[in-house]
């Protein structure tokens, strides 16, 4: 089987210096590309520079999270604009809201949302997205600028049936990671996630974040590593009743498709 991540953070000081290392255990179980997250400027060059090093294996974003809006000055557009010529950047992201922990201020994280919006509007390019205990505000900006964008995709999707389905509304894409493999907080998305169609379908570690509960052995310092994919990939197969060969070929050819990504194995 093959399979893509849609969403590593491998600039993350926890996978950066050992990248290569990360790389060759994920393409020996069969995650032979990644596309690499940019959470903000200085991180988005960092991926450019990883998928510059690694071109047969990774694959980027590039954008400011919520968490680093209140970082946005009027160099950052230009700079967004510039990285986005790169070949390798493949969607503006991670982008969008998060008013659970407020790192930054509400309004200014609107306010770079939809900038961010407005560009990929501009260039065509699909949008990475995070939302956490905003949806109605992140529903209502995204809704206003659906029509104008070629893809979206809910990164690592932890909500309920209404959101889920107002996602579906919207013609997105829904990120899957091992969130699904927590028996206290995934119970929800285990019975959501036969819903969601193959052609919308998609799977991420989010590593080193979001270590799957239930892998059959314990992990040093809880690092999640892009080469657990496969496990998701079994355990989100198991909810919805079917093989994980025929899962793996599904999500596989969607995530070829929203990030123009030629399948052929590295």
């Amino acid at each position: 089987m093959q399979l893509i991540d849609i969403g590593v953070n491998l600039t993350n000081k926890r996978l950066r210096f050992d990248a290569a290392q990360v790389i060759e255990q994920a393409a020996g179980v069969g995650v032979r590309q990644m596309v690499v997250t940019g959470t903000s400027i200085e991180h988005s060059r960092l991926a450019i520079e990883l998928c510059e090093e690694f071109p047969q294996h990774l694959y980027s974003t590039c954008g400011i999270h919520p968490h680093d809006a209140k970082d946005w000055d009027n160099d950052s557009l230009p700079a967004m604009q510039a990285m986005l010529e790169h070949d390798c950047v493949r969607a503006i992201g991670e982008t969008g809201l998060d008013f659970n922990r407020m790192f930054s201020p509400k309004q200014q994280q609107i306010d770079v949302f939809q900038q961010q919006l407005e560009l990929a509007a501009a260039l065509q390019k699909p949008v990475f997205l995070h939302q956490r205990e905003a949806f109605d505000s992140f529903h209502s900006l995204l809704r206003e600028y659906r029509d104008r964008l070629p893809n979206a995709v809910a990164h690592c999707f932890t909500d309920d049936k209404k959101a889920l389905y107002a996602l579906l509304d919207l013609d997105c894409h829904i990120g899957i990671t091992g969130w699904i493999c927590d028996e206290r907080r995934g119970l929800e998305l285990q019975q959501l996630v036969r819903d969601i169609p193959d052609h919308r379908l998609m799977l991420e570690t989010d590593a080193p974040y979001l270590l799957p509960r239930d892998l059959p052995h314990k992990v040093s310092g809880n690092l999640n590593l892009p080469a657990y994919l496969p496990h998701i990939l079994q355990q989100v197969a198991r909810h919805m009743d079917r093989s994980a060969e025929d899962l793996a070929a599904a999500v596989l050819h969607t995530s070829c498709q929203f990030f123009a990504i030629d399948p052929t194995p590295a």
